[in-house]
């Protein structure tokens, strides 16, 4: 059988292709991340206490409960206007299930807002499973979680209209919101529920800030399950992220400062040699180093599309012998 070169045989895939000369770039920093995360989970399971910062949104539930129960009113819940159970939707659920336990404690009544047929049977397995879990299936009420509509402003006005009957003295929009986001905010507002909210929309995110007591931004939103829970697989997971931005940002750093330093006190020099598939050849005529020729650029550099159409080889094998088709035919 012919040997075939496993790196000729990437340029197959073009996205691939940049890698052809730095092969160990794209095995290098997926490793890392994925070492980072696991010594993060094994240091959390160990025992050790793990840092996270403080995020007021979140400790803000308790309080949230708290004064809901003291006024007697319900707590109302809206996972955003997801189309399906994505990991958004998850995560909503997530510190929904929290803040149900937590009302459960208190007694306090809960309505769930879901703008999907689908995200609808979850939820409503989730909060079962929360009274279940506090010993309290008794307490739970199955019209707590209730189904609204599948149109935006019709769910905006359904769930509009039940802030204002049940007069809800805390809510919790977590999710994908867009235009309703502030229809929503303001008419919590407008009967002083106390209000924590997130948005995945970076554009709605603005509202939210404006019309809400708190909000939870970016990676926060993201970061909840781990925080509340403290769970080492979640927390080990959070923190082994961290690591890697920071690895990742260093990177993009010291490339800034590579391009700088070649283009500004260094740049000037000619280039007698550059690297072209995957070998370094001399230039047939001396130039100024660019940009292009820096380290930090040439390390991720995708090769031109002539040399991984060159790489794309097919596989020969020798015919064997022994082998006698039936039939005769070959």
């Amino acid at each position: 059988m012919q040997f075939i070169d496993p790196g000729r045989l990437l340029g197959q895939i073009y996205w691939g292709a940049q890698y052809l000369d730095t092969g160990w770039v794209s095995r290098l920093v997926p490793l890392l991340l994925v070492t980072f995360i696991l010594i993060n989970i094994l240091r959390a399971r160990s025992g050790k206490e793990l840092y996270i910062r403080r995020i007021a949104g979140l400790n803000a539930i308790d309080e949230a409960v708290g004064r809901a129960t003291e006024m007697g009113r319900p707590v109302l819940m809206v996972p955003g206007l997801s189309d399906s159970v994505n990991a958004v939707v998850v995560q909503a659920l997530n510190i929904f299930s929290y803040v149900t336990k937590t009302a459960a404690k208190f007694g306090n009544p809960i309505l769930l807002c879901c703008y999907n047929a689908t995200i609808y049977t979850v939820a409503q397995e989730i909060i079962r499973d929360v009274y279940q879990e506090q010993g309290m299936v008794d307490r739970y009420d199955p019209d707590s979680v209730r189904y609204i509509s599948d149109r935006q402003f019709a769910f905006a006005a359904g769930v509009s209209g039940l802030i204002l009957r049940e007069q809800a003295a805390a809510t919790f929009f977590l999710g994908e919101f867009y235009a309703e986001a502030l229809i929503f905010a303001e008419t919590a507002n407008s009967i002083g529920a106390i209000q924590v909210a997130s948005s995945t929309q970076s554009t709605q995110t603005p509202f939210f800030i404006a019309a809400c007591d708190y909000v939870l931004i970016g990676d926060e939103f993201y970061a909840a399950s781990a925080y509340l829970t403290r769970q080492p697989v979640l927390v080990g997971s959070l923190i082994g992220q961290d690591w890697s931005k920071m690895l990742i940002g260093t990177c993009i750093l010291l490339g800034a400062l590579n391009v700088t330093l070649s283009s500004g006190p260094f740049a000037g020099k000619s280039l007698t040699e550059e690297k072209s598939a995957g070998v370094w050849k001399p230039v047939k005529e001396p130039r100024l180093v660019s940009p292009d020729d820096v380290f930090a650029v040439q390390l991720f550099k995708s090769q031109d599309k002539a040399y991984v159409k060159k790489s794309i080889v097919k596989p020969t094998r020798e015919k064997d012998p022994d082998y006698h088709p039936v039939g005769g035919d070959e």
